[in-house]
């Protein structure tokens, strides 16, 4: 177990992944500073919606993941670093990807550098499984071959490249985590589930998507904060890539069913064209294998599809939480 006595530094600590990591670390009595991204408007994210007693125990650092300047000074003695920070939307990749190479690729590099200038102890690089591509063979497992199939992918593709050079060429205690398809609360609309779930709850009939046939493999937000938390206390894991990942899969179109039958059965899938993938950037297939993280940690997945869902649910369910969300605009 890692000593609560660690600095820790979470950027991308405002988003989804990155708030309930740094809720958990908190709680456990780890010294955690977040690295917001700047904005004139004091927001801390989805850090805003925490406990005031929580939020007091947080150091806030406001910055650019893509000015080395700001980096460095945030790192400062700082033990271990999450680095969460990304864009992580595909279909906005597609016509800005300039800017996924400069906070993906130039902000990794960022890090890794700040964390070998102030001797850092241990880095967690966030990969996504969006890297593997339409499975080639299932489980999918750490030497799956990777292929960048928008420009998001191939970002992150480049920036684990980069962390893994940093481990090589200056032994920089480096672990690449590849979380698949992480959902839970205060997830974005970008992503399926809060997209169907939000459609749902506030009222639509017919709940519009893309390609329906792809599967997916759901890992729920607190399997995958046990992961990083798990794979921070395993020196095996330092120069490696592992996945975070249920070693399961499901269609986009069941999904849909068993969240429409759950909150409103009358409600009926419908085509929206807008919402395809490029044909030969979609990925029909992803189906992780959990078995190196298992068999190097004490990891298992203590949530199942069904209980995940029924926690999300219920926080969407909660007017406060739903009235985020603008459910009749298609979220890139």
């Amino acid at each position: 177990m890692i000593k609560n006595n660690k600095s820790i530094l979470i950027t991308g600590a405002d988003g989804f992944i990155g708030s309930h990591l740094t809720e958990s670390l908190v709680s456990r009595g780890f010294r955690v500073k977040a690295f917001i991204y700047y904005n004139s408007f004091n927001s801390y994210g989805w850090l805003d919606t925490i406990s005031t007693e929580t939020k007091k125990r947080i150091d806030f650092f406001l910055g650019d993941i893509g000015d080395p300047n700001g980096v460095r000074e945030a790192m400062k003695g700082i033990d271990i670093v999450y680095h969460l920070a990304a864009l992580i939307a595909i279909p906005f990749s597609y016509h800005s990807p300039d800017s996924y190479i400069d906070t993906n690729v130039k902000g990794t590099l960022n890090v890794l550098q700040a964390a070998r200038d102030n001797k850092v102890k241990r880095v967690l690089v966030t990969s996504t499984s969006e890297v593997y591509g339409t499975a080639q063979f299932v489980p999918i497992t750490e030497l799956h071959p990777k292929q960048p199939q928008s420009p998001y992918s191939a970002s992150k593709i480049g920036a684990d490249a980069i962390a893994d050079s940093f481990f090589r060429s200056f032994d920089l205690s480096i672990t690449i985590v590849r979380p698949f398809n992480t959902f839970g609360p205060r997830q974005s609309a970008r992503a399926v589930i809060p997209t169907i779930i939000t459609q749902l709850l506030q009222g639509a009939k017919e709940i519009k998507l893309g390609d329906i046939t792809p599967t997916r493999d759901l890992l729920y937000i607190k399997d995958t904060i046990d992961g990083f938390l798990k794979i921070a206390e395993c020196k095996e894991l330092i120069g490696e890539e592992v996945n975070i990942a249920t070693q399961s899969e499901i269609s986009i179109g069941d999904l849909a069913k068993v969240l429409i039958n759950e909150i409103n059965p009358r409600a009926k899938i419908i085509t929206d064209d807008i919402r395809f993938r490029p044909e030969k950037s979609e990925v029909f297939r992803l189906f992780g294998s959990n078995e190196k993280l298992k068999s190097l940690t004490n990891w298992q997945q203590k949530y199942t599809l069904t209980q995940g869902l029924k926690e999300t649910i219920l926080w969407y369910r909660n007017s406060e939480n739903l009235k985020s969300y603008k459910s009749d605009i298609y979220n890139v």
